[in-house]
């Protein structure tokens, strides 16, 4: 089933080109509804207060510190990881660019319209449902093609500059970071773990349904 996909599927609104910087208006589309969607969940998370992923809790600890909202210090986090995407000549898309607006946007609205469930059940729940919000927003905006978001980037850019696996890459990245949010502050909490292990499962079950929705 979809924990068994390798391969990001193209559908029709797939743009051929992640570089393109005037895609068809169907792959802006899509790209834009799994940002949105991505965004949403991530405030969910944040807002179930269980426990946020790792680069939130990162924004959440740095937001404590100054008086800076969520969304626009994740907004800022992007922009300096872009940053560090010049030594490591990593190119950006549209996709790249959306993906640090539009997800900082959606983070302060969830904050600020979505109350946090006063049971620890219902708590939990909300941060299930808001990892699968990401991992189906996740896999929308992945096969929409238009450019990795920041910290996709960062991580491919690091691979390939050390030539270290993926994995331990992408750990590193996780770990370094949300040590740093925790340490600052943010909330680390089962909500936490249950996306570092849920996420990869959700992002395949987002882009197994998004490819049998549209092939």
């Amino acid at each position: 089933m979809f924990l068994s996909i390798k391969n990001v599927p193209k559908v029709s609104w797939s743009s051929d080109n992640p570089l393109n910087l005037k895609p068809k208006p169907s792959s802006l589309f899509f790209l834009i509804l799994g940002l949105t969607l991505f965004g949403l969940g991530e405030g969910l998370l944040i807002v179930s207060n269980s426990g946020a992923s790792p680069w939130s809790v990162l924004a959440q600890g740095i937001s404590l510190n100054v008086n800076l909202s969520i969304g626009t210090i994740t907004l800022l986090v992007s922009i300096a990881v872009l940053f560090l995407w010049i030594p490591l000549r990593q190119k950006p898309g549209i996709g790249t660019i959306l993906n640090a607006i539009i997800i900082s946007i959606m983070i302060d609205v969830c904050i600020k319209f979505v109350p946090t469930p006063e049971s620890f059940i219902g708590q939990l729940i909300l941060a299930f449902i808001a990892v699968l919000t990401v991992g189906l927003g996740g896999g929308i905006y992945l096969i929409a093609n238009l450019g990795p978001g920041p910290r996709d980037g960062l991580m491919v850019g690091l691979q390939k500059k050390t030539n270290f696996p993926i994995a331990l890459v992408r750990a590193f990245l996780e770990i370094s970071v949300v040590s740093i949010g925790w340490y600052l502050g943010g909330t680390v909490g089962i909500g936490t773990l249950l996306f570092a292990f849920g996420i990869g499962p959700a992002v395949a079950l987002g882009l197994y349904i998004t490819g049998k929705l549209f092939n």
